[in-house]
């Protein structure tokens, strides 16, 4: 054979013989030796293919999965080419360009550049589903996959890929294998379609509740995308930010009880004997002069961060100089690591009598 003579097609077995998902762009079937002619082909009434959407291929007859449905309205956006498999054994994997790929048997290792961030990423509900999210609905049903893209891609919204715009996008996280974006990101770009107060109301609750995020951040990418102007939402945030708080003193009491920590007054307020009031705590051991505080700054945007830090601040500066000790705990600390933050209160409870006596204080019910 010379060099001018022209290669057979490949078969077509290696596509479709395969574990799913069989998802293909008309450029990596090109790539592979089918046409666009001989795909469109294929995907004539009755066909073995069908086209999923403009470009994508769905390498089978009968209904996509809800995977391969994600995959295509990524390779729509352009943002995942899925790997095509190898028509042979391992020994001979090639990549593309036709060198062989990393990990192959009798070919040396060399260091790969870290891969570079997808430029889409599924969003919306079908991300909180994938997120775990029970109050979203399955993939099945699902109309609408939303694709969070660049603001510049050049990519139209087609079928059921809804392309989302982002002027910055944050890093996706890997779930099942496919780019999503976060669940603060996920949630903001979904309260943008909603309409339901309860709805709304439901998904921002269960953020927390479910522990999927902090409240800070759901509601920092609510301001992001400006949708605290509407009443529903601001109505959901205040939801949320009970939740937060209710969650956190939950959090607290499991602590003190499943580490058998000495039982304290719980939401109690400290003043001097017939002075003002010092301040509230959440929890005060009066024999250890010991108090606890959780940090549950309110996150919505309207009521100033620092402000209300300077005066988390102004207390503990007061307490501590009556010999108080002050314990600052924040919901995050808490479901993280439970058993650190009790060994920390069980530290300052054990070294109290270490320390120079405090003044004496009245305790009274917030």
């Amino acid at each position: 054979m010379t060099h001018n003579t022209p290669l057979s097609p490949r078969p077509l077995s290696h596509l479709t013989e395969t574990a799913p998902p069989r998802v293909l762009t008309a450029n990596s079937l090109r790539e592979h030796g089918v046409s666009t002619a001989a795909a469109d082909e294929r995907c004539r009434p009755g066909g073995p293919w069908q086209m999923l959407l403009p470009g994508v291929y769905l390498l089978h007859p009968g209904p996509p999965t809800s995977e391969e449905r994600l995959r295509a309205a990524l390779l729509h956006a352009g943002g995942e080419r899925s790997r095509i498999p190898a028509q042979q054994g391992t020994a001979n994997r090639t990549d593309h360009a036709g060198g062989a790929l990393p990990g192959a048997p009798g070919t040396p290792q060399r260091h790969c550049p870290p891969p570079e961030l997808p430029e889409a990423m599924i969003t919306g509900l079908a991300a909180l589903t994938l997120h775990g999210f029970t109050g979203a609905p399955s993939l099945r049903a699902v109309d609408r996959i939303d694709v969070l893209v660049p603001r510049t891609k050049r990519v139209r919204s087609t079928g059921f890929a809804h392309i989302v715009r982002g002027h910055s996008l944050p890093d996706p996280e890997e779930v099942t294998g496919l780019p999503v974006a976060p669940v603060a990101r996920a949630l903001a770009d979904t309260v943008a379609q909603l309409t339901d107060a309860g709805v709304v109301r439901r998904l921002l609750v269960e953020s927390v509740r479910g522990g999927h995020c902090e409240a800070g951040a759901v509601v920092g990418e609510l301001l992001r995308a400006r949708l605290l102007g509407r009443p529903h939402v601001r109505e959901a945030v205040d939801a949320l930010v009970a939740e937060n708080r209710a969650l956190a003193e939950g959090l607290l009491y499991e602590m003190v009880f499943r580490h058998r920590l000495p039982d304290p007054c719980w939401n109690v307020d400290l003043r001097l004997p017939g002075g003002p009031v010092l301040g509230g705590v959440d929890a005060y051991w009066p024999d250890q002069a010991v108090a606890v505080e959780l940090d549950t700054r309110s996150p919505r945007p309207h009521i100033d961060q620092d402000e209300q830090w300077s005066q988390y601040a102004r207390k503990r500066e007061v307490l501590e100089g009556l010999g108080i000790t002050v314990v600052h705990l924040t919901p995050a600390k808490l479901r993280e690591s439970l058993g650190q933050q009790a060994a920390i209160v069980r530290t300052a409870l054990m070294t109290a009598v270490e320390r120079e006596p405090a003044e004496y204080v009245t305790v009274t019910p917030r």
